[in-house]
């Protein structure tokens, strides 16, 4: 098909969870550019009223949801005349995907947060675009499972499980030997723990190469987010932790890596931009044309590869460790990451302190082998009340 024809089917009506955030806004601007080819059904935002309001008049959703009651009646009043239906609070976040004219739902409230949501659309067989890689390292195997009894696509946003994916293209049944996860490194790469020590948010805020929010970004910063990307993987693709490794490569050019049975390699290749992966979620298999800016080879002259320092940054080494053990433990690591690099972005705590604590909370909350969904919930609470305490000591 033409680019410039009417595509012979209805456009896709999407809801985005998280539609203020940084993968929020760059689907819209991944919609806005298609309009022939998406358009929003739902827009569902947790406290900023204000550009919740602003993308509602613009994109003109069927249906809005402010999580924070407090701002109910501000979203309502602006959108009266505009005739979109308003809700708000937790449990309305959880409830509007089972919208029937929802086609998709991309999934990119950040956080332990976007998980009932997102439980909830595959139970109503709704196609899931993830970006919400929490959800997968909280309660993977709950949500694989439920994705599989329903016959719910999860089709992955972040960059590097995106590059998996295209990478496996036509080769679903050829084995995996090895998939390697790309990492820039973040702000602090090649440096010491006495330059960690004494770190500012300001300065663990600068990634030099993606555009994300503040928790993402320090994620980054901590590789705490390439520990939690190794755990989504481990779900999205069905594999061992031993299949899974990560390199340093801070150019992120090549956004991740698949080693086949045979040895051959396939790396997916790009300019940094989250754009490009959320389109892809969108429309695959199909692929529309962009006008993003393309990647040049002399612009690039050395790609670089290192392997990753977990003993300055810890964090990697205790994700991979929460995998192996399994059970509740990944639950525990991703609730005490949260409370910490919150604790850091409110200059309570310092850099390295986040990963001392993370490690404390998984060696005191009890072990489950195989948790249900009510032991999630529970774990998720008492870990953060446990880690909280850690703090302030």
């Amino acid at each position: 098909m033409n680019q410039n024809q009417q595509p012979d089917r209805a456009p896709k009506r999407i809801a985005i969870m998280g539609s203020t955030g940084s993968i929020g806004t760059q689907a819209l601007e991944v919609i806005r550019s298609n309009p022939r080819h998406f358009e929003v059904e739902v827009l569902v935002a947790n406290g900023n009223a204000d550009l919740l309001i602003q993308q509602a008049i613009e994109f003109k959703p069927n249906a809005v949801v402010i999580g924070d009651e407090n701002k109910y009646q501000q979203v309502k009043e602006a959108l009266f005349q505009h005739d979109v239906k308003v809700f708000s609070g937790l449990k309305s976040i959880e409830q509007i995907v089972e919208m029937e004219t929802i086609d998709l739902v991309l999934a990119a409230i950040v956080g332990y947060a976007g998980l009932a949501s997102t439980i909830n659309a595959i139970k109503h067989k709704k196609t899931i675009a993830l970006a919400n890689k929490e959800t997968l390292v909280v309660a993977g195997e709950i949500v694989t499972k439920l994705a599989y009894e329903n016959a719910v696509n999860l089709y992955p946003v972040d960059s590097e499980h995106s590059a998996i994916f295209q990478c496996l293209a036509g080769e679903f049944d050829n084995p995996i030997e090895k998939i390697y996860l790309t990492a820039s490194g973040g702000p602090f790469f090649n440096k010491d723990r006495n330059f960690l020590a004494s770190v500012t948010k300001e300065q663990a805020l600068k990634h030099p190469n993606w555009t994300m929010g503040a928790k993402i970004t320090i994620d980054s910063a901590s590789l705490m987010n390439k520990g939690l990307e190794v755990i989504e993987a481990k779900w999205l693709f069905n594999l061992k932790p031993e299949q899974i490794d990560v390199i340093v490569h801070p150019q992120s050019i090549v956004h991740s890596i698949v080693q086949f049975t045979d040895g051959s390699m396939k790396a997916q290749m790009g300019l940094p931009d989250m754009k490009l992966p959320i389109q892809y979620a969108f429309t695959y298999p199909e692929r529309l044309k962009t006008n993003f800016p393309r990647f040049d080879f002399f612009n690039y002259p050395e790609l670089t590869f290192r392997k990753p320092d977990t003993e300055t940054f810890s964090n990697l080494g205790l994700a991979f460790k929460a995998m192996e053990k399994g059970g509740n433990m990944p639950c525990v690591l991703n609730a005490a990451n949260e409370i910490t690099v919150q604790a850091f972005l409110d200059d309570r705590i310092g850099f390295l302190r986040m990963s001392d604590i993370i490690a404390s909370a998984m060696e005191k909350m009890p072990m489950i082998k195989s948790p249900g969904i009510e032991d999630y919930i529970q774990c998720d609470k008492e870990t953060r009340i446990l880690t909280a305490e850690l703090i302030k000591k």
